[in-house]
């Protein structure tokens, strides 16, 4: 999704949208109030320079003014509601997304605390299983070592039996 910084500020989709309908609103507000000064002065520049010795032609062409006046007063009205209206949803979606980045921060900041606890915890838990794995290492290399030197005993003390034993000395 695209994303325009401007002044420090980030726009993205919705906020965009918003932005691009207010700045569409106040150009057609702009427009439309040029439009109708633009009229409005050619409208006097006419009334000036006309000299009618009829009046009530005067009168009419005063009525359409007033008229068309009254038509823009309403229409730039209505545009001025509409980018009023758009300015209220663009700080709503503000304050929500403000509200929902606060969110997540929070969740995440609480994950990044459980992620360290669990690391810290397996680290000790890995620790003591070593610890423990070479203790039994070192007492099973004990055992061993103890069952090999009475086994060495014993079989020194069967050879010396059979070197000693009387018979085996008449075979030779």
């Amino acid at each position: 999704m695209a994303e325009v910084n401007i002044g420090g500020i980030s726009f993205k989709g919705g906020r965009m949208l918003a932005v691009i309908i207010a700045l569409s609103s106040t150009v057609g507000v702009l427009y439309g109030g040029f439009e109708a000064f633009k009229r409005f002065q050619d409208m006097s520049t006419k009334i000036e320079s006309y000299s009618a010795p009829d009046l009530s032609g005067f009168d009419k062409r005063l009525e359409l003014i007033q008229q068309e006046t009254e038509m823009l007063q309403q229409e730039l009205t209505m545009i001025l509601q509409e980018i009023s209206l758009v300015s209220d949803v663009a700080n709503e979606l503000k304050n929500d997304l403000r509200q929902d980045v606060r969110r997540i921060e929070k969740i995440v900041n609480d994950v990044e605390q459980q992620v360290k606890v669990d690391q810290r915890q397996s680290s000790e838990d890995l620790k003591y299983t070593m610890q423990d794995m070479s203790e039994r290492m070192k007492e099973l290399e004990d055992r061993i070592q103890s069952a090999m030197n009475e086994l060495e005993q014993k079989i020194e003390k069967r050879i010396k039996l059979a070197l000693e034993n009387p018979l085996s000395q008449l075979n030779g």
